[in-house]
């Protein structure tokens, strides 16, 4: 994982620089992690397709916008001069937005793994983030084979289906090569 990710040079600065912003429980989550390795596998350069960088957090000691806010703001400073933009979001606020947005409840997670738990797909259950020394830790609570195999499998937990849909509609135009399994049928 790590070789791959290493071929993404916004990636790894990204990982560098959300590392000196010390947000508890933060994580580089999801597309910008898979998308490369996807990429890597096919021979495609790096970073082709990555929109965004998902870096999300976990802080409950304050679940107002304004106090995600001033991390996002804070962020755009830390991130400024990257290729693609850096999106920040904290993973205890979910909650209080999800459902609007998507027209299911959301119950409150209690750590940044739990609401990488609850992503639309497996490969996209993934964060990865540097700790002291330069460690990474990988958190892949469905393994890795998905991730380097090109499969992508549903993951009915919270997100709706047509989420999962929409992304890997869009995935299939980037990545012809991927296995995509179907939303289960509802029981």
């Amino acid at each position: 994982m790590r070789t791959a990710l290493h071929e993404n040079t916004t990636l790894i600065e990204v990982l560098g620089r959300a590392a000196a912003m010390s947000l508890p429980g933060w994580y580089l989550v999801a597309g910008c992690l898979y998308q490369t390795v996807w990429n890597v596998a096919t021979g495609e350069p790096a970073e082709a397709g990555i929109v965004d960088y998902d870096l999300v957090y976990f802080d409950d000691s304050d679940l107002s916008w304004e106090a995600e806010d001033a991390v996002i703001r804070a962020g755009s400073t830390v991130f400024a001069g990257l290729a693609a933009p850096v999106q920040i979001r904290n993973q205890a606020r979910v909650h209080l937005w999800y459902e609007p947005k998507f027209g299911l409840a959301c119950p409150p997670y209690g750590s940044t793994e739990a609401a990488i738990d609850t992503f639309e797909a497996t490969v996209a259950c993934l964060g990865v983030r540097l700790e002291a020394g330069g460690r990474w830790r990988v958190y892949a609570p469905f393994g890795l084979s998905d991730v380097f195999n090109l499969v992508v499998r549903p993951n009915p937990v919270l997100a709706p289906r047509h989420v999962y849909q929409a992304k890997t509609d869009r995935w299939r135009r980037q990545w012809p090569g991927l296995t995509v399994l179907p939303w289960p049928a509802p029981a």
